[in-house]
């Protein structure tokens, strides 16, 4: 009787540590995609040969930079909204979300896939924000929407590019949940 009371208060706790745990899947990390949404326009920006905008190329070894113009310019305009899933349990999110940050990535591509460049050449590039709708979103369906100019010259030569832009958010708890968006826009003649 003896042995078969020490082997219950040997394995009532073990059996209560384990009722505890929680399982690991792949349900419980905070996919961004399945409460943020976008859109691009166009969905295919144009590439236009630019004027008046540079870039400095160090040369080091007491040489002197090189100022290149860009040989590219894309305009196009992103819309972020967030959706219903937002409100889900696992995502619970609290309004109103903060636009934080926008920034851009450029790189050549051949069909929307990205080409790196080798042999130690990069790819220039500027992209800036040009108007905004606010910074704020207010609660599920709604959305800001962004329009960003893009100046870039490729090692390639081409105009083809990958552009990502990555919208950084924060929503409004005492323990902020912060996410970002990336959203693929392909820049072509």
């Amino acid at each position: 009787m003896m042995r078969m009371v020490r082997i219950a208060f040997t394995i009532a706790p073990l059996l209560a540590f384990a009722a505890c745990q929680s399982t690991t899947s792949a349900d419980s990390t905070l996919n961004v995609d399945d409460f943020v949404d976008s859109t691009t326009s166009p969905s295919t920006a144009t590439a236009l040969p630019s004027t008046g905008r540079t870039y400095r190329v160090v040369r080091g070894n007491n040489q002197p930079d090189d100022i290149l113009p860009y040989q590219f310019t894309t305009t196009f305009t992103i819309t972020t909204t967030i959706n219903s899933n937002a409100n889900d349990k696992s995502i619970a999110l609290t309004f109103p979300v903060t636009v934080l940050s926008a920034s851009g990535k450029v790189e050549q591509a051949s069909g929307g896939i990205a080409t790196p460049p080798t042999g130690g050449e990069v790819e220039h590039y500027e992209s800036v924000l040009l108007s905004s709708s606010g910074s704020t979103i207010a609660g599920v369906g709604g959305g800001v929407t962004m329009v960003f100019q893009v100046w870039y010259a490729l090692p390639n030569g081409s105009r083809e590019a990958r552009i990502t832009e990555s919208i950084s958010m924060r929503d409004s708890t005492s323990s902020p949940k912060s996410f970002a968006k990336t959203i693929y826009v392909n820049s072509a003649p």
